[in-house]
């Protein structure tokens, strides 16, 4: 298993990232200021964005596992790559839709609950989206902090 950064032609990986966040303009919102990592296994399993939000504040945007690779740890393994590639973290923000697999995983990675951001997904997305058959609504943050 191998983890690499991103620095050009970011856009190549567009369809993985639109099974976690399946609108474009969206996506384009952070992909170009947000720093990409791609896990390679025998091809490429994950990738995710994250970026910088403030002094040692920084939000995962975006990771994704493709559906074949999902629940083998590619996922967990990009988290805890994330969790030291970064020198100066104090807080790692993700936001996600209010549903129970999603939530769980964040939680098992050491993620708690933040605060949650009202009507974020029918406000800023042109049409509705579902995950595990339910329609997502608000955004709910979770957040990951370390000790000084």
């Amino acid at each position: 298993m191998k983890i690499v950064q991103v620095f050009e032609n970011k856009k190549q990986y567009l369809a993985l990232l639109l099974l976690a966040d399946e609108q474009e303009d969206m996506v384009d919102r952070y992909l170009e200021r947000g720093d990409m990592f791609v896990l390679h296994d025998r091809g490429v399993k994950a990738e995710c964005v994250v970026t910088k939000e403030g002094d040692g504040v920084y939000e995962l945007k975006n990771i994704a596992v493709t559906p074949g690779a999902q629940r083998r740890g590619y996922g967990k393994a990009l988290l805890a790559f994330i969790g030291s590639r970064y020198p100066d973290p104090k807080t790692l923000f993700v936001g996600t839709g209010d549903v129970p697999g999603s939530l769980g995983f964040y939680q098992a990675c050491g993620f708690a609950l933040s605060h949650r951001v009202k009507n974020f997904f029918t406000d800023h997305y042109d049409h509705p989206i579902y995950e595990d058959g339910r329609q997502l609504v608000d955004m709910v943050y979770l957040k990951k902090e370390t000790k000084p």
